[in-house]
């Protein structure tokens, strides 16, 4: 619809071959810092073809394979990958988004901000827990509503009620996931 998906999925995404080569330097000299970077070319590649005023879009019919990590250290693995991918191209990416869509620009900052939200949650949780012994009941309702929303929303977007069951993720996001986020936020380098 709007002509910008923020990621186009490595194992998922196709490119016209002259897009591809007027991007071909820009793409395989990926710097971060100074220094090469070489994780998270999918993301990188969708925000230079966005740059170059090219559409990325979603297609529903297409079909495509992938290989699925099967174990937990693979899957921690590739979300360290895909972690330090979104916060260093998202810094990339804001001078893009005033030229977006504006609900392209709320949904790349309402993802970062979710996280950020929830991370905060959880701390002020643990810190009342640890200052007054008492179960923070505000707290857990803050990200029970969170996660209703976060899940009606791609539930309504995907038109798709089994999206609802994203909301176990939550546990997967708060014990796993946002230590594992701001360790690569620490060591984006």
């Amino acid at each position: 619809r709007f002509g910008a998906v923020m990621c186009c999925c490595g194992p998922c995404a196709m490119y016209r071959r002259s897009a591809m080569l007027s991007l071909l330097d820009q793409y395989e000299t990926q710097l971060y810092r100074g220094k090469p970077s070489d994780f998270g070319e999918d993301r990188h590649l969708t925000i230079l073809m966005l740059s170059a005023g090219f559409r990325t879009e979603y297609v529903p019919s297409a079909i495509a394979a992938t290989v699925v990590p099967h174990t937990m250290g693979v899957y921690l693995r590739q979300q360290l990958r895909w972690a330090r991918s979104t916060f260093r191209d998202t810094l990339l990416a804001l001078p893009l988004l005033p030229g977006l869509d504006r609900y392209l620009t709320l949904d790349a900052i309402g993802q970062n901000v979710g996280l950020l939200l929830l991370a905060l949650s959880v701390l002020t949780g643990i810190g009342q827990f640890a200052l007054t012994a008492t179960v923070p009941w505000w707290t857990i309702l803050v990200i029970g509503s969170m996660t209703l929303v976060r899940c009606s929303v791609a539930a309504y977007r995907a038109r798709e009620l089994r999206f609802l069951g994203f909301a176990l993720h939550t546990l997967v996001n708060i014990f796993l996931l946002i230590p594992l986020k701001a360790y690569a936020l620490c060591t984006l380098s």
